[in-house]
């Protein structure tokens, strides 16, 4: 359940008896005696306790998933404001939904209590399975300690899935607790990095009594705690779906045994669900529209060339044909003919369309469902097919695979979008069985600048011409940028993000040197301003690869992951004015990570000749980091950026 409150905790004398349930209203001398946490002083705010129970019970000849929660909140500063806004999520379908019972909701200021009245609890729908309970604390200041509870009745046994221990701000005391009769089976897990502080597990016999049956159901009793829990903090960049390193304990029903006989099996086996997606509406029928497509698109596009010309010029096709919505969709509603007619669908429309035009031109395609990054990993152990949210081709070809996804435009043949580099997806080959398969990722994806630059002290202007080389991913990018722009919008951009003295003369692609994944910009350009009286100084670096480190926090308890490898390189050729010599050059550096997992070098030195070199190059060679690696990525990117800002060469007049 994913609340929008936070609660801010105590100092390490705090103490709370793991076996008392703490009463509603009622504060101790702890909670109110401190302004900050000292665990966290960041802290806007912190959990000063959180509890849950979870049960099963009959009301009203129907079994029922109770779910009992009460938290207290201390708000430490008023950026904590915003977690004194309560959003419960409620479930339900076309006969049944859940109910939210008993709620109450107090602020604490001191020693007066102002209670939420039950007209300020509304409930908003929020789609046509699901709707919010909302509610804010009055009086809300610096010091509050908002405190809520509340019980759910849910007749969904499958939502029943667990806890997070993990939240945006800290927690001093986290407990969840459940008791499982044994008719119910429950595949369960504990993601994150923090360990359990209270691990039980004991059965309790015949807890469970269902009307008319001769024997009452045994109950597992489960008890975790973790206390003093770290907030989560996903600002960082270069990560995957927080949903992956958050700590929690997640619970999947897996059987249910019914109390009048039969068992329901919600845990299948991947040739269970292999079975049933070959004649799925949605997905098997929409991959057997080979017909349609063979009729509806021009022969030559699936006859003519070799098969690898063939796919590419199909993909092509499909990109241009269609536009993407912007939806991911697989289960629901996919029609790949009225996309098709329409000119516009979602992720599985479009690549489902894909598939049909590969396999009619006979090139081995199939179907790779995968989650995207920001969804999270999926789960090996069994299918979890909520876990997938997107689809794409995987093409063979004379001994090659290719994965492919036409919904982006700027693509090229054999890459897949930044969204999809999620480490592996579940191929869906129908005439044989289904298997995992890894996302590899493009390996060259460099942004190069190679410049030359000539000082003019007539003049007083500096003179320059760099070629802006773009490979693999960072092509892309650039592709899309240049697409979407303008070029006088563009030069104008790049200009204000250089320096008011910088002025670009000219610009133009240089396709000779430029290909599918690589792109090739040459600018003509001048510098003003350099001249100093009988100095001239000079920050070599025209263009900057990055404006400050990306990497803040001390310490990081969840791997870095760029989604590929990358390099930077900044090469520079300059000849040195007649009637100047050199004052000062910027410091060399030389750092690398361990086994070869990146470097940064910078060296600068001029030559018998009057011309000055400087070579800048940084360089993560791999796509993922474990955390083990980031105080070295940390202190790559700081010298980076340092020797980027910093560096500066000074000519003095002889």
């Amino acid at each position: 359940m994913k609340l929008s409150i936070s609660v801010i905790l105590f100092l390490s004398s705090f103490v709370i008896q793991a076996q008392d349930k703490f009463q509603m209203g009622v504060l101790s001398e702890s909670d109110t005696k401190f302004s900050v946490y000292e665990k966290d002083t960041t802290a806007s705010a912190v959990y000063l306790y959180e509890f849950g129970d979870n049960y099963f019970e009959i009301r009203d000849n129907y079994i029922w998933l109770i779910t009992k929660y009460h938290a207290k909140i201390k708000i430490l500063k008023k950026e904590g404001f915003e977690y004194a806004n309560v959003e419960i999520p409620l479930y339900r379908t076309k006969d049944s939904k859940e109910k939210l019972v008993n709620v109450k909701a107090i602020t604490h200021n001191n020693q007066a209590k102002i209670y939420v009245k039950k007209s300020e609890f509304f409930e908003e729908e929020v789609s046509e399975k699901g709707s919010l309970v909302k509610f804010t604390f009055p009086d809300v200041q610096e010091g509050s300690i908002v405190e809520y509870e509340y019980e759910m009745q849910s007749p969904f046994y499958f939502n029943f899935t667990g806890w997070n221990f993990q939240s945006e701000i800290p927690k001093i005391y986290s407990e969840f607790n459940a008791k499982i009769p044994g008719n119910w089976t429950y595949n369960r897990s504990l993601k994150g990095g923090l360990s359990l502080d209270v691990n039980e597990a004991e059965i309790e016999k015949g807890c469970f009594k269902f009307p008319g049956t001769k024997r009452d159901s045994d109950c597992e009793a489960l008890k975790y705690v973790i206390k003093d829990v770290p907030a989560f903090k996903d600002s960082e960049e270069y990560m995957l779906s927080s949903n992956n390193y958050r700590s929690k304990i997640e619970f999947e029903l897996s059987e249910y045994k019914s109390f009048y006989g039969g068992t329901e099996k919600y845990t299948k086996s991947w040739e269970d669900v292999d079975k049933e997606f070959k004649y799925d509406k949605d997905i098997g029928s929409q991959l057997r529209k080979k017909n349609f497509f063979e009729k509806n698109v021009d022969q030559g596009l699936l006859t003519e060339g070799d098969a690898l010309t063939r796919a590419k010029n199909i993909f092509q096709f499909v990109k241009n044909h269609f536009t993407w919505n912007e939806e991911f969709g697989i289960w629901h509603n996919n029609k790949v003919k009225t996309a098709f007619d329409d000119k516009k669908g979602n992720v599985a429309e479009i690549n489902i369309a894909l598939i049909n035009l590969l396999n009619a031109s006979g090139i081995k395609s199939d179907m790779m469902l995968m989650a995207t990054r920001k969804r999270g990993l999926l789960k090996k152990t069994h299918p979890v097919m909520n876990d997938f949210n997107y689809l794409i081709a995987k093409v063979d070809i004379d001994g090659e695979t290719y994965l492919l996804d036409a919904t982006d435009k700027y693509m090229p043949f054999g890459m897949l979008p930044f969204r999809c580099l999620n480490y592996y997806g579940r191929v869906m080959d129908f005439d044989h069985e289904s298997y995992w398969y890894d996302i590899l990722p493009e390996s060259s994806n460099a942004m190069m600048i190679r410049a030359q630059m000539t000082l003019d002290p007539v003049n007083q202007k500096l003179l320059g011409v760099f070629d802006f080389i773009n490979t693999g991913y960072k092509k892309v990018s650039q592709d899309e940028v240049l697409e979407t722009s303008k070029e006088e919008e563009y030069l104008e951009k790049l200009e204000e993000q250089i320096s008011d003295d910088f002025h670009i003369i000219s610009h133009e692609k240089k396709l000779e040197y430029s290909d599918e994944k690589k792109l090739t910009e040459r600018f003509n350009f001048e510098i003003e301003n350099l001249f100093q009286g009988d100095h001239i100084y000079l920050n070599p670096f025209v263009v900057k690869f990055f404006d400050k480190n990306p990497f803040v926090s001390t310490e990081r308890n969840y791997p870095i992951d760029f989604g590929y490898p990358m390099k930077y390189q900044y090469i520079l050729n300059m000849k040195l004015p007649e009637g100047y010599k050199l004052k000062s050059l910027p410091e060399g550096k030389n750092l690398t990570l361990p086994n070869n997992g990146g470097l940064l070098k910078l060296s600068v030195n001029d030559n018998a000749s009057g011309t000055l070199n400087l070579l800048f190059s940084f360089e993560l060679n791999s796509a993922h980091y474990s955390n083990d690696y980031y105080s070295g990525i940390k202190q790559l990117f700081s010298e980076a950026v340092n020797g980027q800002n910093q560096s500066l060469i000074v000519l003095e007049k002889i």
